[in-house]
């Protein structure tokens, strides 16, 4: 009966108001205190607003609420039900029929809320701070730069003769100077980085390009043997549903794994490297005139280089943010771009790259075999 009523009364109001923009219909509707009737009690609709994908949105004095959507601005049409909004349609087990809800990515805390203890440190980290007495200096700032591999050979299927184009080799080598000048810095304001470790995928196109990388590193940087828990795969579901693309058998057998990947390499690192004094320019946003404590500065920065494959970087991209991982396909990760993530020993995550082709040039941008743009 409610929605009964409050339908009549906003036609009635959008009739109204149908040639005053957003913010005056928003002011309009706002104002608005109507009763209408609920199992023959008066409820009164305390607010009627418009919701960003143009729906209204009324609330009540019972604390209850209803979505009311409208044809002619762009939200669904009369025949959505309550079950829509629930994201069942009338099937308890369905995610809006794109899939079954058990393959739904379910966070701790619910979007957009932030998960503090997302790496399960929160604890450990809060103790430090404690016992630092809440000084900046806990722990060490995390540094992950995931490079996707060069354009290879896809009209192979056995992995081992998928090798690198001589396109995707040139694309590599283009990526090992960029780093190289990264790593080694250029003047007293870009500083030389910590880099640790580089890490890559057991897959032969990821192994090429991260052996042609590691030319231009510097010799004590770890090379850690390949992992296949960093191997391509179909990471999670996709929204919005891609009819052509049938992933189901994929996801069930890599999902979990590449879930596993990204707990692997993204925590924070709460103790730090160096416990001397340290005036991190980082937290303070100023920088010591003593080299020695911008070295030890510099100690307490740590980046570790991982090559792999487009889908488990977009995944991991979305996962450390902590934004709905259905979304990576979404994105384009281009060969041999840098997504570069920075992890902050409270747990804050941040990214200073997303797929970032700058080092290579229109001559050596590709997606796969599609080069360009119009594609």
């Amino acid at each position: 009966q409610t929605m009964i009523a409050a339908n009549f009364i906003l036609n009635q109001i959008v009739r109204i108001n149908s040639r005053t923009n957003h913010h005056s219909k928003r002011k309009a509707l706002n104002a608005a205190f109507v009763t209408c009737f609920s199992g023959g009690a008066a409820v009164a609709l305390t607010s009627i607003g418009i919701d960003s994908d143009g729906s209204f949105m009324i609330s009540t004095n019972d604390n209850s609420c209803c979505k009311c959507e409208e044809k002619h601005m762009g939200g669904r049409n009369d025949t959505t039900s309550a079950a829509d909004d629930n994201g069942v349609n009338g099937n308890a087990k369905m995610f809006y029929n794109y899939f079954p809800k058990s393959q739904l990515f379910q966070p701790k805390r619910p979007y957009p809320a932030w998960d503090d203890n997302w790496d399960g440190k929160e604890e450990e980290y809060q103790q430090q701070k404690a016992e630092k007495k809440g000084s900046s200096k806990v722990g060490t700032t995390r540094h992950l730069i995931l490079i996707r591999h060069g354009q290879y050979d896809e009209t192979f299927e056995d992995d081992v003769k998928r090798k690198l184009t001589k396109l995707g080799r040139e694309q590599a080598h283009l990526t090992g100077k960029r780093l190289e000048e990264m790593i080694n810095g250029i003047n007293d304001k870009f500083q030389p980085c910590n880099v640790n470790v580089i890490r890559v995928s057991d897959m032969t196109r990821a192994k090429e390009t991260a052996s042609i990388i590691s030319e231009y590193l510097p010799k004590d940087i770890v090379r850690e043997k390949p992992d296949p828990l960093l191997n391509e795969g179909i990471p999670a579901q996709i929204i919005p549903k891609r009819a052509e693309l049938n992933i189901d058998e994929d996801l069930a057998k890599n999902g979990a794994r590449i879930e596993k990947a990204f707990t692997k390499y993204f925590y924070r690192k709460v103790a730090p490297q160096n416990e001397g004094t340290l005036k991190s320019w980082f937290f303070t946003g100023t920088k010591s005139n003593d080299k020695e404590l911008d070295k030890a500065d510099q100690e307490n920065h740590e980046f570790d280089i991982i090559v792999c494959h487009g889908n488990v970087i977009r995944y991991m991209f979305c996962r450390a943010l902590q934004l709905p991982p259905e979304a990576w396909l979404r994105l384009s990760i281009f060969n041999c771009s840098l997504t570069y993530l920075m992890i902050m020993p409270n747990g804050r995550v941040s990214c200073r790259m997303l797929g970032d082709i700058g080092h290579l040039g229109y001559d050596h941008s590709t997606f796969s075999m599609n080069h360009g743009f119009p594609w």
